[in-house]
């Protein structure tokens, strides 16, 4: 999601004052921040508005099984995780909302948010929890196989794959910390990169090679992705 400052009255249509919502508190973003905002916010009587955005439960939503997250013994869905955590911040007062944020105005109080170009709300505070997007490869096959076998990830389903020889694409620092992660669960990981040269920091550089169990291979562009049946 992007933001950007602007002048309300030159950039969107002219608005009746009686149209203006007035919060207490704005939250944008509806992933494990953005509730756990609301959750807080709504215990300290501040009436939070969360807009949840395109994607209402975040990253998580997409993935499988979560393992990692305190409360869960037996671990639980991405989705069923969101699910109980909005309503969890419903149950002291939050007012979920779908929508997307598309301008701020920061330079004036109370601040200015507009909603879906049209809406505009006067907040007090605004809290923005609008979390990471990850970037995929554009393969028709990956929302196939997302949770089975594709992943975006490391920590979160890194687990599943023990054992296991798997792939990441990418050659930053990101790319480089979840393939040295993974390097302790997987039997091998190969790290492709589109370019000849690692982009990643030094220090990242240095760990990915000293890491035994990771071939790295340069200047490699993938084309898509399967699921091999054995």
């Amino acid at each position: 999601m992007e933001f950007k400052s602007m002048n309300l009255s030159e950039n969107t249509p002219v608005i009746p004052e009686g149209d203006v919502e007035k919060v207490k508190c704005l939250i944008v973003g509806s992933g494990p921040a953005g509730y756990t905002a609301a959750i807080y916010a709504a215990r300290a009587n501040l009436n939070p508005v969360v807009i949840e955005g395109l994607q209402p439960g975040g990253q998580l939503t997409t993935t499988t099984e979560v393992d990692n997250f305190p409360g869960y013994p037996q671990g639980v869905t991405g989705p069923d995780m969101m699910a109980d955590l909005k309503k969890q911040a419903e149950r002291f007062g939050t007012d979920c909302r779908w929508g997307l944020v598309t301008a701020v105005d920061f330079s004036v109080y109370p601040h200015k948010v507009v909603v879906d170009e049209k809406k505009v709300i006067e907040a007090e505070s605004v809290i923005l929890a609008t979390g990471a997007t990850a970037k995929y490869l554009g393969f028709p096959t990956e929302e196939k196989y997302m949770g089975s076998g594709v992943s975006a990830c490391a920590t979160c389903d890194g687990f599943f794959y023990r054992g296991k020889d798997v792939a990441v694409v990418g050659g930053g620092d990101t790319a480089a910390e979840e393939a040295t992660y993974l390097a302790g669960l997987c039997k091998k990981v190969y790290l492709i990169v589109r370019k000849p040269f690692l982009r990643a920091s030094k220090a990242m550089q240095d760990r990915v090679f000293k890491t035994e169990n990771i071939e790295v291979y340069s200047s490699t562009i993938p084309r898509n992705c399967m699921v091999m049946e054995w």
